[in-house]
């Protein structure tokens, strides 16, 4: 069959994840750690990622039997040394992508049976202990409180097991005895933007790896910053501002996004270094209070130039969304000073999803299917921005891993068959 290179590595891919997905997309065992106590030697069994985790008990000689459900061994592992209890380790690949793990005993050493973890029980990390006397508890799964003597620690750097969630947070313009715009009809933006932050909140939360927090969630007015400081504080990595735009000129209708104006960011700036109370508030816990004042001068100016940049990147796919479901007022992002985008360290964008001021929009508006058909496009370009830019340790970081690692395998398999291996 003489396909393209393109078309043959897609239909690779496809005869992988069907035929190969369980090898390729295994569960890596990392690491056996074992340290020795006066009373019990604690084990643990530290996994890629939670799987299916099987553990029962033999005789003659005793051994305890942990099988580990799609699961290979990671190429750096070293089995530790025995001793403290332990006779023998074992780690060997069983028929249906099980790995296998045997600790055998010595002498009075042995594994109590309770609480072992329910057959096929989901794990990231076993921890067992090895008792040399009749106390001691000696199985505990991951949820329980880690055992006194052995505390493995995890660098900071490390994601969690399972991808965090992203948070995203839905600002509802105006609100309390601010209406907003008030269209024709007497429709007021801020009723209508909460409808739809809604709308955009309860789809994100229905999407596995996202959860959204809303700055308002009923009628009452925050001021801008206010709103920005409970995005940083729920530790947001996007700020998505909704809005209906109001012109003098009721024939203007559409779409529009924006995102913050260099000046904007340099008044910001200025602020950020003479207020106090942001000394220690940067992104990652970075303090500006023990700055010299040039090097917090820069700090700053690099945090809200990544901020600008990464907000571009953010609007731009939302507003290609939107194309699908409205008309765009202006093609391109727009920039501006809005004050509801001046965070120096989260991503933020403001949409304006109508012009509430024309007659048409504010009746579109009116229409809980046009509310959520606008929700659903935001959310469209929102979730593609994290699948184009994934957050460190995020679960979008782990799917796009795990998709390099197929991609890996279909080039490996592809050059085999050419003969370049």
């Amino acid at each position: 069959m003489n396909l393209p290179y393109f078309t043959r590595r897609v239909w690779l891919l496809g005869a992988l994840v069907l035929l190969a997905g369980p090898l390729a997309e295994a569960t890596e065992l990392r690491a056996i750690r074992v340290a020795e106590g006066a009373e019990a030697t604690q084990v643990a069994i530290e996994l890629s990622e939670p799987t299916a985790v099987t553990v029962f008990t033999l005789d003659s000689p005793k051994r305890t039997v942990i099988d580990l459900a799609g699961t290979r061994k990671a190429t750096a592992l070293r089995l530790p040394k025995t001793g403290g209890g332990i006779a023998a380790l074992r780690v060997g690949q069983q028929a249906g992508g099980v790995l296998r793990v045997v600790i055998e005993t010595e002498g009075g050493a042995e594994l109590r049976s309770a609480p072992l973890p329910q057959p096929g029980a989901r794990l990231a990390r076993l921890d067992l202990a090895i008792s040399r006397s009749t106390a001691s508890p000696p199985v505990v799964a991951e949820e329980a409180a880690a055992p006194p003597v052995l505390k493995p620690i995890k660098a900071a750097h490390a994601p969690p097991a399972q991808g965090r969630d992203v948070i995203v947070a839905i600002d509802a313009g105006h609100g309390g005895q601010d209406p907003g715009a008030i269209g024709p009809a007497g429709t007021r933006e801020k009723d209508v933007v909460l409808e739809i932050s809604r709308e955009l909140a309860e789809r994100i939360n229905r999407e596995p790896g996202m959860r959204a927090i809303l700055t308002r969630e009923g009628d009452y007015f925050l001021k801008h910053r206010e709103r920005i400081r409970r995005a940083r504080d729920a530790g947001a990595q996007l700020f998505v501002s909704v809005h209906a735009d109001a012109v003098r000129d009721r024939s203007v209708s559409g779409s529009s996004v924006y995102v913050l104006s260099e000046k904007g960011a340099t008044d910001e700036q200025a602020r950020w270094l003479a207020d106090r109370e942001n000394a220690a508030d940067l992104a990652g816990g970075i303090s500006l209070d023990d700055k010299d004042p040039v090097i917090a001068s820069v700090l700053v100016d690099l945090s809200q130039s990544a901020q600008i940049s990464q907000s571009m990147i953010a609007a731009e796919r939302v507003l290609r969304s939107l194309v699908r479901v409205n008309e765009v007022r202006k093609p391109q992002v727009q920039q501006a000073g809005f004050l509801v985008l001046k965070s120096p360290d989260v991503p933020s964008m403001l949409v304006e999803t109508a012009f509430i001021s024309n007659a048409a929009d504010e009746r579109l508006l009116g229409r809980p299917d046009r509310r959520r058909a606008l929700a659903e496009a935001i959310f469209d370009g929102v979730k593609q921005y994290f699948i184009d830019h994934p957050p460190d340790g995020s679960r979008f970081a782990l799917a796009r891993e795990a998709e390099r690692k197929v991609v890996a395998t279909v080039d490996d398999a592809a050059a085999g068959r050419s003969g370049k291996l």
